[in-house]
């Protein structure tokens, strides 16, 4: 396979909506460093309920995080999608497998399952959104 290549040369990487950070931990890490600490923690001197209420609370801080992030995806695949139907009519310019700029109408916008698979299709021609680079009326 040929990697992605714009008019002016240079590499690109399509946007996606997923994010992969696995140097980051997650709520069911959290959960597990916090078994862990009840486990082994000494019966002649027990957590500080303090501490007992902040790690509660550091762990629903978690859980909202993840549901805003969830959410927020949400909102870009929405946006995608309605920014992809009203390109249908334009005239676009997008760049090529060899590197060329190809200018056409947008007849139609086929939907994948994700908006990061959405496709535009221009003068009978299947284009990936992410490599339309110029759209006009």
């Amino acid at each position: 396979m040929t990697s992605p290549v714009s008019s002016a040369g240079h590499a690109y990487t399509p946007a996606t909506t997923e994010v992969d950070r696995p140097d980051q931990m997650g709520k069911d890490t959290f959960l597990k460093l916090l078994v862990a600490q009840l486990r082994y923690q000494d019966p002649t001197k027990p957590a500080d309920s303090s501490q007992m209420m902040s790690q509660t609370a550091v762990f629903s801080q978690v859980e909202k995080l993840e549901q805003l992030a969830t959410q927020n995806a949400a909102l870009l695949a929405l946006q995608r999608t309605t920014s992809a139907g009203a390109m249908v009519g334009r005239t676009v310019t997008w760049t090529d497998s060899t590197g060329a700029a190809v200018t056409g109408t947008v007849s139609s916008v086929r939907l994948g399952s994700t908006a990061a698979e959405a496709t535009a299709v221009v003068d009978g021609r299947t284009v990936e959104l992410s490599r339309i680079t110029e759209i006009t009326s």
